[in-house]
This record gives structure tokens, sequence and C-alpha cells, in this order.
């Protein structure tokens, strides 16, 4: 199938990444993920990755429970660093040139970020994660990876999580839960959805940017988004969702 979109960004949760283990980056998954990234740079895709790191540290976590939040929000991107690293590692001895590049500048273990040059980077069809969030705290990577997306001029983000879509509650603990086959950025806002924090909605929404909910863990789902078939939950301004049963 041709190509829908050309550059995306793909922003993975760091919970997803930990497989069925308790903690930490589970290999078995991260291969599976390098993979499939593999497939869709094959594909001529350029594809940048901005992941999370709730399977190290969480900073809103380390903040309830006392820690001072800016302390607990860098050390949380500094997670990320970490899962980024071994997610180039992985790319890359499936021979896929990837880049690390951080917004807090490490330059002994990554490239610092610097648009143009991730820009160039995409172009010359290497594989780009972005790492340590906005370098800021008080954001989130899901706020991140949409900064990122605007930046680099992506046609979409696909959000890879562990559910197939949206639903109007948790389909895992609420078995009558309904999924949403499309949602305005407005309807995700008014009706307090948790797919994505409302500053990364409202700043995908400015720049009427598409947002693809979808199963990381399906073979072939991200090469199927990117050829544009519906796989999860397209966020965009159009009107009028379809509710799937």
């Amino acid at each position: 199938m041709p190509l829908q979109y050309k550059r995306i960004l793909l922003k993975l949760s760091g919970e997803a990444l930990m497989g069925e283990d308790a903690f930490g980056i589970n290999t078995t998954v991260l291969e599976f993920v390098a993979a499939e990234v593999k497939e869709i740079v094959r594909m001529g895709v350029e594809p940048g990755l901005v992941i999370g790191a709730g399977n190290i540290f969480r900073g809103v976590a380390g903040a309830s429970k006392g820690m001072d939040r800016t302390t607990a929000d860098n050390m949380g991107m500094l997670a990320t660093v970490m899962n980024s690293l071994a997610m180039q590692d992985a790319l890359e001895r499936m021979d896929v040139i990837t880049r690390v590049m951080s917004a807090i500048p490490m330059q002994s273990v990554c490239e610092p970020y610097i648009r143009r040059r991730a820009t160039r980077h995409l172009e010359k069809g290497r594989v780009v994660i972005f790492a340590a969030g906005t370098g800021n705290p008080y954001f989130t990577t899901d706020s991140a990876g949409v900064l990122r997306a605007l930046e680099i001029d992506a046609d979409i983000i696909i959000k890879a999580t562990k559910v197939d879509g949206v639903y109007d509650k948790d389909p895992v603990r609420e078995p009558d839960a309904i999924k949403f086959d499309h949602l305005t950025y407005s309807e995700v806002l008014g009706r307090g959805l948790t797919v994505m924090d409302a500053a990364g909605i409202a700043l995908a929404m400015d720049d009427d940017k598409p947002i693809m909910v979808l199963n990381m863990n399906v073979p072939g789902n991200i090469r199927k988004a990117v050829c544009g078939e519906m796989v999860g939950t397209l966020i965009s301004s159009r009107k009028s969702p379809k509710i799937l049963g």
C-alpha cells in the first residue's frame, strides 16, 4: 500500500517497554518495537521517536511522595535518556542508523537537540529519538512528543499504547467501555479522556496535527497506520466521530 504519512512522530510509553516485567526494560519488547520501526523505515518513512520513562521513574509519582517536583521531573527526563539509548542500541543491532538527541545536553552519550540537525537526520533516512522530554519540568513526554512533531513538521503523531484505541473509560477494568473510532480535540478535552495530557492535546489542536492511538503489541499496526488504515482511534479536527460498540 502507498504511504499516507511520510514523516511521523512515534510516541511510546515507558510502561510499554516493561512487557510483563514489574519494571525496567524487557529486551524482547524492545526488539519487537525495533523490528516494527525497521519495517516502516524500509518503506521510506522518516520516524522520530519519543519514549516515556514510566518503566524507570515517573516524576509525578516522585512528587506525590514529597519529592521536589522539579527534581523529580529532572530525574524522569534522565530516565527517558536511558530508554532512548536502549532503543538506539536495539535499532542499530538491526542495521537501522539511529541518533539520540537530548533536550538536556550530555554530549558524551548523545547529541544535543537542535531542530535543523534533527530534520537533516530524518532527511538522510536516520531514525531520530528525542530524549529528555522538553528539557523543562512540569511537562510530560506526551507534550514533548507533540512539540517535536510540530518542530519537525511530522504528518501525524502515532501514540503506541497497550490498548487498541481510546475508550470512554478504562477497558481493562470496565468490560462495557466504548471505543471511539474518531474524536475531535475538543471532545477529548471536554470528556476528560486521559489518552494524552491536556497540554499536548491543546498543542496539537492549535496546529491541527492528527493523533493516532493504537496498540503497539499487534504486529504490523504501525505499518498499517502510516499507510492510512484505521487501526486505532484518530484524533483530529473532523466532526461527527463514529463510535464502535
